[in-house]
């Protein structure tokens, strides 16, 4: 019987870094730079330009997101917002009931005009339980994830060697750190990269 997550708990245990780097198959840097934006902020305080939440309305090119700690944030989107959704991607995209991270300036009506957006952005650190066609079965933290393979976008990174779209070295057994992208409401997700050893 499938064991769905919600969102909270997903990203909860999914700790959020990662890799910045160029690959054969693109920039990686949209999936993670955010951790090398990190702004001075006191210890402790609430970074004032960073929103994680879900989305709850999208009016125009305003967002309306209720972050985990229930607290409301409306998010601008420019031309000039970086978006990511499994892949540099649009804001026709984002939809309601997505989750985010977004990282901008304050505008003085407490509007965050975001730089960047990650939409359903998530870094597992797991076990390969089960390998299937075009599917990796992951034990993160003692919770099933079905990680979807998706042709011409998945990739593998072995040993810290460029990323390839070949992903037949992962075993059975082995421990993987995957960048993806949350399918809403469910413990599903489409593999952006795959990290692991040969």
């Amino acid at each position: 019987m499938p064991h769905t997550l919600d969102r909270r708990r997903l990203l909860a245990t999914a700790a959020l870094g990662g890799v910045v780097g160029a690959t054969g198959l693109g920039s990686l840097a949209p999936e993670a730079a955010f951790a090398a934006e990190a702004a001075a902020v006191e210890p402790g305080a609430p970074d004032p330009n960073f929103v994680e939440g879900r989305i709850s309305k999208i009016s125009g090119h305003l967002l309306l997101v209720t972050g985990s700690d229930t607290v409301l944030h409306s998010i601008r989107v420019t031309d000039g917002t970086s978006i990511w959704k499994l892949h540099p991607s649009t804001f026709d995209q984002v939809a309601v009931g997505d989750g985010l991270y977004a990282r901008g300036v304050r505008l003085p009506d407490g509007t965050l005009a975001a730089d960047s957006v990650w939409v359903n952005i998530v870094n597992l650190h797991a076990h390969i339980a089960a390998v299937g066609r075009n599917v990796l079965h992951l034990d993160h933290m003692g919770r099933r994830i079905v990680a979807h393979v998706v042709p011409g976008r998945s990739a593998a990174v072995y040993n810290g060697t460029p990323a390839v779209s070949d992903l037949s070295l992962l075993k059975v057994g082995r421990h993987v750190q995957v960048l993806g992208a949350w399918h809403p409401d469910t413990n599903e997700i489409d593999i952006a990269t795959v990290y692991a050893a040969a």
